[in-house]
């Protein structure tokens, strides 16, 4: 009996002094984050000295340079450059719309092509209009009241959800599939309410598909802001003859090359195990993709950069990918699972932030109950840093091609004010708060510690 409450009195002790360690570093993170961090100064220049991101694009490139310096002056073990062939798809001259209701007299729309969108005709297309706010509607009406018609989607987010990404998942097919669905009743166009909660004048862009459709067959499609939206519907209700005109000149060129930005800390006890940070390095051109994915990119760079400061060495190798082409063809996020699949590489654990740079509240986790498990006993050294939110969910889409027998998980920021700015022209630096971005940094820095001090459970074993 004095055996027994002997070793149980050592395991508590064990415990309570591994908590008390783990408590000093995540507190030496979270100091190194908000007094010293490098995160701030490095979305200033992405944001304010590149700009917007498009795959393919010059400020791509140009990104692409900056950011693999940056990583080779931290002194990682190893940085490298992926190749991978991206989707280029160019604007062009600025949209331009307007809505007549009668001979001589109308009223301007601001609208934005979608991304893979073809141009309108020389000298613009103007149709009547027909609105839907659902497939199964525009199902319903038929070729008969659609064919030579602009098909106007105007399907609100739904404001009584929570969560935003549930509530933008509920309507972005309209964005995604909208033309492909509308081509099939005879309609000459598409025009899509902005998927944001906010009632204001930008329209936010995204991308789209026209699946197998032959590109003679393709019509344009294009974004509307909620307030315009807004004032189309009522206009339409007043006289459903009204004729919307619109003029855009974007063009789909060939795929070029571009690359996955990726630096390492070799691991210390387990080389051959590699667990990933990372982030989007591409954006839409309208903004300077401050928030999506500017935030994630560069707290991505800072978690390798605070292991480091904080004189940590991981027992994993530890690695930071910067996807291409997350916006329109996931070209990265693919590419670095195939070559890592091709490799044999044992990837056991992958972070993403692609949620914006706001405050951090926790995160989701796409992982098996007994990993799931671990990281609820961790949340007591979270709770000072006011981070709460652990649940099951989704992950993101640059690490999603890594899914197997790991862990996958994804930051979540506060998101009620992400789709003010997704995909928009105010996606700019000015919006991205320095305090709430280190937060989100540090934050993932200490998860990324946790994990790599304690393992990844993998076949109910503990595989470190």
């Amino acid at each position: 009996m004095k055996i027994k409450l002997y070793l149980t009195s050592l395991l508590f002790t064990t415990l309570l002094f591994s908590q008390s360690e783990d408590s000093k570093m995540i507190k030496n993170i979270y100091d190194a984050s908000l007094l010293n961090g490098k995160s701030y100064e490095w979305l200033n220049h992405l944001s304010n000295q590149i700009g917007g991101r498009l795959s393919g694009s010059y400020n791509a490139e140009k990104a692409v340079k900056y950011t693999k310096e940056q990583l080779e002056q931290l002194g990682l073990d190893r940085v490298w450059l992926q190749p991978v062939m991206v989707p280029k798809w160019v604007r062009g001259a600025k949209e331009y719309a307007y809505v007549e209701t009668a001979p001589g007299k109308s009223t301007m729309m601001p609208i934005c092509a979608l991304g893979g969108s073809v141009a309108t005709p020389t000298g613009g297309l103007k149709a009547e209009l027909i609105e839907v706010q659902s497939f199964d509607e525009l199902d319903a009406l038929g070729t008969s009241k659609i064919a030579g018609k602009i098909v106007f989607y105007n399907r609100p987010m739904q404001a009584e959800l929570i969560s935003t990404f549930n509530a933008y998942g509920g309507c972005v097919e309209q964005r995604y599939k909208g033309a492909e669905k509308a081509i099939a009743y005879g309609a000459v166009g598409v025009i899509v309410r902005s998927l944001n909660l906010r009632l204001d004048d930008f329209p936010h862009t995204g991308s789209m598909t026209y699946g197998e459709i032959p590109v003679s067959n393709r019509i344009p499609a294009a974004a509307i802001s909620t307030n315009a939206a807004e004032l189309l519907s009522g206009m339409l209700q007043l006289d459903p003859k009204i004729k919307f005109y619109f003029s855009q000149h974007c063009k789909q060129l060939k795929d070029v090359q571009s690359y996955n930005v990726i630096g390492e800390i070799t691991g210390s006890a387990y080389p051959n195990k590699v667990m990933v940070v990372g982030g989007h390095l591409d954006s839409w051109d309208l903004g300077d993709g401050a928030h999506d994915d500017g935030a994630g990119v560069v707290q991505s760079m800072e978690v390798l950069r605070l292991l480091k400061q904080t004189g940590y060495k991981p027992k994993h190798t530890v690695r930071v990918v910067l996807f291409m082409n997350e916006e329109n063809g996931l070209r990265g996020g693919k590419k670095y699972a195939k070559v890592a699949a091709e490799k044999s590489e044992n990837h056991v654990f992958a972070l993403e932030s692609d949620s914006g740079g706001f405050t951090p509240r926790g995160f989701s986790f796409d992982c098996s109950d007994e990993n799931f498990e671990k990281v609820v006993s961790w949340k007591s050294l979270f709770k000072p840093y006011l981070i709460h939110y652990f649940e099951k969910g989704g992950s993101g889409a640059d690490v999603g091609p890594l899914k197997g027998d790991n862990v996958l998980c994804g930051l979540r920021p506060d998101s009620q004010r992400y789709f003010d700015h997704h995909h928009a022209a105010n996606d700019t630096f000015e919006h991205v708060n320095k305090r709430e971005l280190e937060l989100g940094a540090a934050t993932m820095t200490s998860l990324m510690y946790l994990f790599d001090k304690y393992g990844v459970i993998q076949n109910s074993k503990i595989k470190k």
